[in-house]
């Protein structure tokens, strides 16, 4: 069994997607059968490598609100972050694009490291302010999901992994994928954005059952 998430490194609701969908998955018996791959998504394409400003600021642009409204907004999120565990930072956040985020993701993935790269990445844009557009920031933190920062700047400053990046956009497309975090289960069953646990139970329990009905009807 397989579930694709899509995320993007700076989207808050996929962390907290993300734990929810953990807590759910922590709870299924047959967890050891099931595969998680993580899937690239940027939310802004044509994002600078790094935002000027604040991220209530940038917000502020994007969505044509004040900065209060924008801080406001922010605020929500960091009391629904608190209550999966995750302390957000966010008035130190450093936005900016992730497609060579989304290179190192992937350059550990092939390790099978993916997940460990993409948690430590998230933790440190939203916990601990990380410039997330710039490669030697990046490449920093690589030696801790087991790629040495060397290896990890050389292939951030080449196009390394840039195709996979590009791939999993492409099937995100095909999905009709337009915003994240977005969950796919075995190609069949979709979940779209950071559901309550209750509802990724359901839908790994449904996926099981369908499985196992099919392995017995053969």
């Amino acid at each position: 069994m397989q579930v694709e998430m899509w995320s993007d490194v700076i989207c808050p609701w996929c962390y907290i997607g993300k734990r929810r969908f953990e807590a759910a998955l922590a709870q299924f018996p047959q967890r050891a059968e099931l595969r998680v791959t993580w899937r690239s998504f940027e939310l802004d394409p044509d994002a600078p490598r790094q935002y000027p400003g604040t991220l209530d600021e940038m917000l502020a642009r994007k969505y044509g609100v004040s900065r209060q409204q924008a801080a406001a907004m922010n605020a929500r999120v960091t009391t629904l972050a608190k209550e999966v565990g995750l302390e957000y930072r966010l008035a130190d956040a450093r936005p900016g694009n992730t497609f060579d985020a989304h290179r190192l993701i992937h350059l550990a993935a092939v390790r099978g490291l993916g997940e460990c790269a993409a948690e430590r990445l998230m933790h440190a844009y939203f916990c601990e302010a990380l410039p997330v557009g710039e490669h030697a920031a990046l490449a920093r933190l690589a030696p801790e999901f087991g790629i040495s920062e060397a290896e990890a700047l050389a292939a951030l400053q080449g196009d390394g992994c840039s195709d996979a990046v590009r791939a999993d956009e492409s099937r995100a497309a095909q999905f009709g994928i337009s915003g994240v975090p977005f969950f796919v289960f075995d190609g069949k069953y979709a979940v779209s954005g950071a559901q309550p646990v209750a509802v990724f139970t359901e839908t790994l329990q449904q996926m099981w059952t369908e499985m196992r009905s099919v392995s017995e009807h053969k």
